[in-house]
């Protein structure tokens, strides 16, 4: 076999319909259009979701929801989380950039504190929101909680 005796599969290649060429092609006249109406002219085009003047589905079903676009979202770091940095980097003052360092958020994003997990260490902490279980657990043991401006 040679590139120049290539071919495709027999049967895989079809002639395209040749239409409006004339009576005798058999596909001239109304060009398998059918007769009069939109759909016979020229530069019809039918609406998306169009369903011969059905109600669309799109209208049937129901709008849901609602979307407050003043909503501010807030990546959450429980205190498990900070006190295994705060053992494993020997820290005493937890920040944007400590966390960063660690993964645990971007560099842009908005970070609360969760209390979730336990506390073991004097600990001061910078961050955009704690929550009130989490700010309790915090001045419990001697820390002291930041509450930074949005960056």
């Amino acid at each position: 076999m040679e590139l120049n005796n290539l071919k495709p599969a027999e049967g895989s290649i079809k002639n395209e319909k040749r239409i409006g060429r004339g009576q005798g092609s058999g596909r001239g006249g109304t060009s398998t259009r059918g007769h009069k109406g939109a759909q016979s002219r020229s530069g019809y085009s039918r609406k998306k979701g169009f369903e011969g003047g059905q109600m669309p589905l799109q209208r049937r079903i129901p709008k849901g929801g609602f979307k407050n676009f003043n909503r501010v979202e807030y990546a959450s770091v429980n205190l498990d989380v900070i006190q295994t940095i705060a053992e494993k980097h020997n820290l005493t003052t937890i920040d944007r950039e400590v966390l960063v360092q660690n993964n645990i958020v971007t560099k842009n994003e908005l970070y609360k504190i969760l209390g979730r997990g336990e506390l073991k260490s004097k600990l001061e902490i910078f961050a955009n929101g704690f929550s009130e279980t989490a700010k309790k657990a915090i001045e419990e043991k001697g820390g002291t909680t930041n509450i930074v401006s949005k960056f």
